[in-house]
Parts: C-alpha cells; structure tokens; sequence
C-alpha cells in the first residue's frame, strides 16, 4: 500500500526506495502495473469530446530529446473549451489520413474545431466539422475572427512538465495514460490515490511479478 500511495502520486523511485527499502526492480515492476491499471481505465472510461455548440482545440506536440537519432515521439491532442475534456493520442506521424482517423474517433460531429494551418486539417469541414484556423507564424490568436488555440497550448506546458523528458517512446503511453487519470481526478475533485484503490478493487485485474521480485513484492 506504501508502495501503491507513492507511486500513483509520482514520488520519485529514488525517494521511495529511499524511504521504505525496496529495490528497484520492485519499484519498477509494481510502477509499471499501476500504469497499467490506469492505461486500462483511461481506455475503457474515455469518451469523445465536443458537439454541437461545443469548441475543440487540436494540436500535435513533440516529446522527447533525441539520443543516437531517437527518442523523439509526436503527441495528437484536443480540449474541449466548454469543459476542459482532453484527449492525447501518440501518432507515428502527422499526415492528413492518420490525424483525422484520430479526429474522426475522439471527437464528435457538429464540434467547431480550432486548429493551425496544417494542410492536414483541410478536410475537416468535409467530416462535419466548422473548422476555424489559426496562422502559427502569426500568433496563437487569430486577430481578425479571434480564435486561438491558447487552451491546448497550455496543457501542453502541463503534460510536457508532467512527463520525463527523457522516456523511451514505449513509455509515452503509459505516462499518458497516467496523466489523463490525474487530470480526471481533478475534474473530479477525487484524491488519485482514493480513485486506483477503488478501481483495483472493484475489477479483476491481474498481476504476475518477475521471479526476483515475488518475495520483495509480496
């Protein structure tokens, strides 16, 4: 359980080995299971954004520093202006067919969504969408209809200062994943620890330790 409480509340590995003399493949396995207990959450708890008279904004960002020509990872993401709903989906690439797949799933029709110039989005208004634009070289705001992408800019400041900048591409999804659970339980004004225990404890989720870890674990 002290392991668990720190470990959904981002306590360095450093620090928690420090304070409770576990070693570090326990802190590395047990870490990796209560993300994946939150990807598993985010996935099956998420839902699409937007609607009529609703608002989006859509950006792509990029994560990582690049080391030996890797570590570099491209991050798709939207806010609902009206609630503050987000979603934040790692892409291979930003070509036109791949960002409207993930458009077309995570955001509903009817949704006025703001974006740059990228000629990505121009096939957005053909998807159902009224798709207002931003100049980039300009500004986040566009001067003359007033609409900007100052909100996706924000979260991501939140998200990169959130995450390690440092993280191999097969771990973005997973510290995705808990930052959306975090920012979820601030929406819902719910302490994270409080929310893991009761999703644990209401399904059926299972966990197989290494073998070096079984006694550390138990």
């Amino acid at each position: 359980m002290f392991l668990t409480y720190d470990i959904v509340r981002r306590v360095p590995a450093h620090a928690i080995q420090r304070e409770h003399q576990f070693s570090s493949s326990t802190i590395a396995d047990w870490g990796r299971y209560c993300k994946e207990v939150m990807l598993e959450y985010v996935k099956g708890s998420s839902q699409r954004i937007g609607g009529p008279n609703k608002t989006v904004e859509i950006d792509e960002s990029k994560f990582g520093r690049r080391k030996h020509g890797k570590g570099e990872q491209w991050v798709f993401g939207g806010v609902e202006r009206e609630s503050g709903k987000t979603f934040l989906v790692p892409v291979q690439d930003r070509t036109a067919d791949t960002l409207m797949a993930v458009i077309s799933d995570w955001i509903e029709p009817g949704t006025t969504v703001i974006s740059d110039c990228s000629v990505a989005y121009r096939g957005l208004e053909a998807h159902g969408y009224t798709h207002e634009t931003v100049h980039r070289t300009i500004g986040f705001v566009d001067q003359q209809t007033g609409a900007h992408i100052n909100t996706i800019q924000s979260t991501w400041r939140h998200v990169k200062a959130y995450l390690n900048a440092y993280n191999r591409k097969k771990d973005y999804i997973y510290d995705l994943a808990q930052y959306m659970f975090t920012a979820q339980c601030r929406a819902e004004s719910m302490d994270e620890f409080t929310k893991f225990i009761h999703i644990v404890s209401n399904r059926d989720w299972s966990y197989s330790p290494s073998h070096n870890d079984t006694a550390a674990a138990t």
